[in-house]
């Protein structure tokens, strides 16, 4: 009989951090009964809310992430990262964790520095083509990092990474029927259609030049499901779009698009690889050592996808579109290089390989 697993994770600041490790937590969940949980975040942000809805205990710690240019503020930042860090310690002394697994963010970085200075075992897990702060300063002392993409050598040189794939929804995964999931937005199942989604918030430029393009690719028989995020109102609505802030039914838009247009996140572009959908990906430039390119050409780099700059979206966008939806041979390549290059059982390997560096049961 195995001794009780005890688990703390921590990540956060995004949902690109918090709902991998909640994913992560309900595998282990369904592997092993009696497992006992706990999430640590960073008071204040989007964790201590997002973390208790999906079922979760979690304690927030005062840390926060550093300013990139000089300020004084850092000053205060760093002295509540220290007292983070013995806080850290304290939650760990009275939790006794198997081990601790960190999904990347400031948040997770004083509990998996102390846990290692405690000689537990720390698994870290980088969802990006470019390593984080944190992760990078774990390259050395975490007995396992979990990579969404291959090609990770030079940023975690010791061989302690696997390229295991990002954790994916299980409903992502499940597509439905193309033709009812059209209907679900209204459209024809047998004309094209376009997915274009820039997140919760929207982006900008994407939802810019798409509004530009509307009439082109309408008038050529394109159909268009887009997400523009709660901070961008259309001005005109032409026939054969749907059009929403939110979009819920991710797995319904997946379910019925010949090409999806989106931003870059890891996790956006493991979904996306892991349903064989061919991409146009429009990294953002507003992100830390541009990650979201680095993303990006994991995808294009096999000819599954292709990468437009922001600044030259009103300019290729439109006619990009429209040609690539009249290329049938190009689109059935990209859709074979993205399936062929995904790792859609990311969830699974990764406990996995959890269970098997603690000798723990329950391997799948």
């Amino acid at each position: 009989m195995s001794q009780k697993l005890k688990l703390i994770f921590s990540g956060g600041g995004t949902g690109g951090h918090i709902f991998p490790a909640v994913a992560i937590a309900r595998e282990f969940q369904k592997r092993n009964e009696g497992v006992d949980i706990l999430f640590v975040g960073a008071l204040g942000k989007m964790e201590m809310e997002k973390v208790p809805a999906e079922g979760f205990k979690i304690i927030g710690l005062p840390v926060e992430g550093l300013l990139r240019s000089f300020s004084l503020k850092n000053f205060k930042i760093i002295f509540k990262a220290i007292d983070s860090y013995f806080k850290a310690k304290r939650i760990i002394r009275e939790f006794n964790p198997t081990a601790v697994i960190g999904t990347g963010g400031f948040a997770s970085l004083p509990i998996t520095v102390a846990a290692t200075r405690l000689g537990l075992p720390v698994f870290a897990w980088e969802g990006n083509g470019f390593a984080g702060l944190t992760n990078k300063l774990l390259k050395k002392s975490a007995k396992r990092i979990f990579c969404g993409f291959d090609g990770m050598d030079e940023q975690f040189p010791y061989k302690n990474w696997v390229h295991s794939g990002n954790p994916i929804r299980q409903e992502i995964l499940e597509k439905a029927n193309k033709k009812e999931a059209a209907q679900h937005f209204s459209l024809n199942p047998d004309k094209s259609i376009v997915f274009v989604t820039g997140g919760s918030l929207g982006a900008r430029s994407i939802n810019e030049a798409v509004q530009a393009s509307l009439k082109t690719w309408t008038d050529n028989g394109i159909q268009i499901i887009w997400q523009t995020g709660k901070n961008f109102q259309p001005t005109q609505i032409p026939d054969g779009v749907w059009n929403s802030a939110f979009l819920k039914e991710m797995h319904l838009a997946y379910s019925c698009a010949d090409l999806v247009i989106s931003r870059s996140g890891a996790t956006s572009v493991s979904e996306i690889m892991a349903v064989g959908i061919p991409a146009i990906f429009v990294p953002s430039p507003n992100v830390t050592d541009d990650h979201q390119t680095k993303n990006a050409l994991k995808a294009t780099q096999h000819g599954g996808a292709i990468l437009i700059k922001d600044n030259e979206l009103k300019e290729k966008l439109t006619h990009q579109v429209v040609d690539l939806l009249t290329r049938n041979d190009e689109l059935q390549n990209m859709r074979s290089q993205l399936l062929k290059h995904s790792k859609p059982r990311a969830t699974q390997e990764i406990v996995n390989q959890i269970l098997k560096d603690l000798n723990h049961e329950s391997v799948l």
